[in-house]
């Protein structure tokens, strides 16, 4: 179906954060297929893993223990501090899953036609249910009716949702992502998720942060939160924790872990031994090579340099980023610099019309972070000249 505008080109082989194509071209991938090979392609030690495992085992289903499973499950709790986990093959099931948690919080608190605050400008996946609580019109448009239950209201405006509590709403939770992403890269100010903590701890709400795209090392830590030491009820995460193969998971903690209980929800294929294999070898390879602190240099390194060069462009709106995810925003739409990058051999993004998203690979080399910062910056320049 035509539910793609691809680009005219094609891949057959990877190279850490390079890519082939049919004609063997090499492309450097600053876009690490949207946040999710943040270990490169064609990681060694990945594809070791899943030839192993595919050898011995790749599905039983759920109606088994599957000790692969749980050893992922250990750990993600280890990094995250989170109490439960379920297991599920993408960002958007990650979010259905969560979004059922509150309303089985709802029904626990016995809250009839519960709401759920979500953000203007978010994305959480394109199922009903998740599209029903993202925040953009357009990606909304045409698949009326929606679920009921989401109000949206402005992000990074704490302001605005300390009016909701004394409104007399059916407010049981608020979910949100901690950068968002599809959404321009906007990153918060300092102090808003704890103050959005803060909020729910006040009025018996969840909080639930979706982490699909800033998970797994993406920002400089583990899962953005815990750059304010904070613990949320809920956490979804999915892309890198792969790194290509298709899982996602729904953290909990506290009440929102005991929600979901047998038949309340489920996955035929959710946390396989094959993917659980290949999650539990990304775990051990973001731990074992510092790959956070790494982001978070490599992220300093690119909004730096951004900034000195760009920065005071007329056109150049804001650059802005958290880690190794970086977002240029211009004053209009820019969306032709993806294929003037790719003819340059760079894989880059635009998102929301007029903003220069790059996800490089975690392992990204400083030669290839210069070649990134050098070719977007006459990009820009060009463009905007």
């Amino acid at each position: 179906m035509a539910t793609y505008k691809r680009l005219d080109v094609a891949f057959e082989a990877g190279e850490g954060a390079w890519l082939i194509d049919s004609r063997g071209e090499r492309y450097l991938d600053a876009l690490s297929g949207i946040a999710v090979c943040g270990l490169g392609h064609a990681h060694p030690g990945i594809a070791e893993v899943l030839a192993r495992q595919a050898r011995r085992l790749i599905h039983t289903s759920n109606l088994y223990r599957i000790p692969l499973q749980e050893q992922l499950a250990g750990r993600l709790a280890g990094i995250s501090g989170m109490d439960r986990v379920f297991f599920c093959n993408s960002g958007a099931e990650a979010n259905e899953a969560a979004i059922k948690i509150c309303r089985k919080f709802a029904r626990h608190k016995q809250v009839e036609e519960p709401v759920i605050i979500v953000m203007e400008g978010s994305f959480h996946g394109r199922t009903m249910a998740t599209l029903s609580a993202t925040g953009k019109p357009e990606v909304r448009a045409g698949f009326d009716p929606l679920l009921p239950g989401f109000r949206y209201m402005p992000y990074n405006d704490i302001p605005a949702l300390e009016k909701l509590e004394d409104a007399g709403e059916r407010v049981v939770a608020v979910m949100l992502e901690a950068v968002q992403g599809e959404g321009g890269v906007i990153v918060p100010d300092p102090g808003y998720l704890k103050a959005l903590r803060d909020l729910c701890d006040r009025n018996g709400w969840l909080l639930v942060l979706d982490e699909v795209q800033t998970g797994m090392c993406r920002t400089g830590a583990w899962f953005a939160y815990q750059h304010e030491d904070i613990l949320p009820d809920a956490v979804t995460v999915a892309k890198s924790l792969g790194n290509g193969l298709p899982i996602g998971a729904c953290l909990a903690a506290g009440p929102a872990a005991e929600m979901l209980q047998p038949g309340s929800h489920g996955s035929t294929f959710g946390g396989n031994p094959l993917v659980s294999a290949a999650a539990l070898a990304v775990i051990d390879i973001l731990s074992g090579q510092g790959l956070a602190e790494r982001a978070a240099a490599s992220g300093r390194v690119m909004l730096e340099s951004f900034r000195a060069q760009l920065a005071d462009l007329d056109q150049v709106v804001e650059i802005r980023g958290k880690g190794l995810m970086i977002g240029i925003e211009l004053s209009g739409d820019c969306g032709v610099l993806v294929e003037r990058a790719l003819e340059r051999r760079l894989l880059i993004n635009v998102t929301g019309g007029r903003v220069v998203r790059l996800l490089p690979p975690l392992i990204i080399t400083e030669d290839e972070l210069r070649h990134i910062i050098d070719t977007v910056c006459f990009l820009v320049k060009d463009f905007t000249g």
